[in-house]
């Protein structure tokens, strides 16, 4: 199994994320953008999610709800480019921090046996970053990431 990498380097406003998959570019950027496929891999195992919207491609936008025991957790953001099989930049704010926007860069690059995927996010200050990286996000990131490499291997 292929690991995620997370690099989170103290002192700087940004997180980066790398997973390498056995798919083709065309097949990760399907299941990633797909918004009926939105569900079964964004976000940590044991929440409930609502995707209200997800509408891929430049000017687009987004929004959808996690929700456990605790509370519902709403997310959204908007779409600034999209490159088939390559590309696809957009905001994110958890609206539980209004304002707190960060731009995240998301690039799909073919390997020799699969595809890489690449995600950076730049936070408006370390301050909020480090407030990201405080709220347990490595546990969604890696459960995100696991459960897209089982929805790619199903949708294949």
């Amino acid at each position: 199994m292929n690991a995620t990498t997370i690099n989170a380097p103290a002192g700087t406003p940004f997180v980066e994320v790398t997973r390498e998959f056995d798919a083709t570019p065309a097949q990760l950027f399907k299941v990633t953008t797909d918004p009926n496929l939105i569900a079964e891999w964004l976000g940590p195992r044991g929440l409930e999610m609502t995707v209200e919207s997800y509408d891929v491609r430049p000017g687009g936008s987004y929004r959808y709800i996690h929700k456990d025991e605790s509370g519902e957790y709403a997310f959204r953001g908007v779409f600034h480019a999209v490159e088939q099989d390559k590309l696809v930049i957009q905001t994110f704010e958890w609206e539980g921090a209004p304002g707190e926007v960060s731009l995240d860069k998301m690039t799909f690059e073919p390997t020799e046996t699969g595809v890489r995927l690449h995600q950076r996010s730049v936070f408006p200050s370390i301050e909020t970053r480090d407030l990201f990286v405080e709220s347990g996000m490595e546990v969604g990131i890696r459960d995100s990431m696991d459960r897209l490499a089982a929805l790619v291997a199903k949708e294949g």
